[in-house]
């Protein structure tokens, strides 16, 4: 991922520098195993820990001429270690450790992006609580439908996020799993016991059973998964996007001291936070069809998956970072108009309250068909001839035979909307 979209803990994450380091730390785990064992002698292993050491320049010197990251590694590392360098990678292939070294590296990428989705639900939950009984008008297909409540969003956001956290803390435990069973995924040079000892040691599981690889369905999931977040994210920006129109000015992106909109518009306030979220969820999704397209390789492995996977697995980790963390910035700095939503919600003069006026009828023993052909002729006239749908219906002889003054009265109410409110949020936040 780009500097601009990468936030320093996920980039010393996904950085060559740790990932080297990794590398070493399942070698120097698979080696502590071995003298165990008695399979290395303890002196060796004593000087490999203490003498390994690489450095990413000197790495790159040497795969220019190997071609092979994993041996330009093993050979830096022979370089500093010495004679005991021969028991190093001892029964081992590439993908013991790489795939074992992107377990450590996805684990500890989700730890951050758990954080971070911790830190979004409390803004979240406050905001819920804040707003909890704000009239707002609710929209289906765009179109002004019944009033609700402002807080609900946020409850409904908070109430998504809470499962995206189950989906990402069930990714890592799928993640979260080592091989070191050789080439093939045999154990031909390494007892099954041993890849349970060094993953063990490595705070992972191991795999039951592998190839020469991990199963990438299970980075298929860890994909997924961020994609499905991301998904959550841009829903809430697009939303912001909506409320922050011109016409609709219900709540807008906090526009700070010496920000500019535009550079031929000075008046501009644009939602460009929300629509970076958007655009960059975009970006998270497609990954996750790479790492569907990376399930299927021929037989025991091929290295088709390699090449994407250096991109989208740190890609994928570092933007969903971002986002999460200019979501929680984005809704948290939030700034509401409620007299725009009351505004709104009187715009269409009265049409809002048309489904109680529905029920009220049905109450007093009009059959629904007739209910809804006499509130929806005087809801047409207010569309067509901009009346106010409360007069009209006052005036209704077949109405106002069946509803009191004062029944009439109750249904042109916000009250009605909000009453259910709290039973909903003690669901929700319970």
């Amino acid at each position: 991922m780009i500097a601009r979209y990468t936030l320093p803990e996920m980039d010393a994450i996904w950085s060559l520098e740790n990932k080297f380091q990794k590398w070493l730390d399942v070698e120097i785990a698979v080696c502590e195993v071995h003298a165990e064992d008695g399979v290395i002698p303890k002196n060796a292993l004593e000087e490999i820990k203490s003498k390994a050491a690489f450095t990413v320049e000197r790495i790159g010197e040497i795969e220019k001429t190997t071609d092979h990251d994993v041996i330009a590694f093993t050979t830096n590392l022979a370089e500093n270690i010495g004679e005991a360098a021969r028991f190093v990678h001892y029964g081992l292939t590439s993908s013991d450790v790489v795939d074992t070294a992107n377990a450590l590296l996805l684990k500890e990428s989700c730890e951050i992006l758990l954080k971070k989705i911790d830190a979004l639900l409390e803004v979240l939950r406050k905001r819920a609580f804040e707003f909890k009984d704000t009239p707002q008008i609710g929209r289906t297909h765009g179109i002004h439908a019944e009033p609700t409540s402002f807080g609900m969003t946020f409850a409904l956001w908070f109430a998504e996020m809470r499962r995206n956290k189950e989906r990402l803390e069930r990714a890592r435990d799928i993640i979260s799993v080592g091989k070191i069973s050789g080439a093939v995924g045999a154990f031909a040079h390494l007892d099954p016991e041993v890849e349970m000892r060094v993953c063990e040691k490595l705070g992972l599981k191991f795999a039951p059973i592998s190839t020469q690889v991990i199963q990438r369905d299970r980075y298929a999931e860890y994909l997924c998964t961020l994609a499905i977040i991301a998904s959550s994210l841009e829903k809430f920006a697009l939303q912001v996007r909506h409320w922050q129109r011109t016409e609709v000015r219900e709540a807008q992106e906090k526009f700070k001291a010496g920000q500019k909109g535009s550079s031929a518009m000075p008046h501009k306030r644009n939602p460009i936070l929300s629509e970076r979220i958007c655009g960059m969820a975009r970006t998270i999704r497609a990954n996750s069809i790479v790492g569907l397209e990376n399930v299927a390789l021929w037989h025991e492995r091929d290295i088709s998956h390699s090449s994407a996977e250096r991109i989208v697995l740190p890609d994928s980790s570092a933007a969903l970072d971002y986002i999460l963390a200019k979501t929680e910035s984005l809704l948290g700095g939030l700034v509401v108009y409620p007299e725009n939503m009351l505004k709104n919600l009187n715009a269409t003069r009265g049409l809002v309250f048309s489904g109680q006026l529905l029920l009220a009828l049905t109450q007093k023993g009009v059959s629904r068909e007739d209910a809804y052909v006499f509130a929806q002729r005087n809801a047409m006239k207010v569309w067509d001839e901009a009346a106010d749908f409360k007069e009209l219906v006052l005036a209704d002889k077949d109405i106002a035979d069946k509803l009191s003054v004062e029944e009439i009265e109750q249904v042109f109410s916000f009250e009605h909307y909000l009453r259910n409110v709290g039973k909903v949020f003690t669901r929700v936040f319970q």
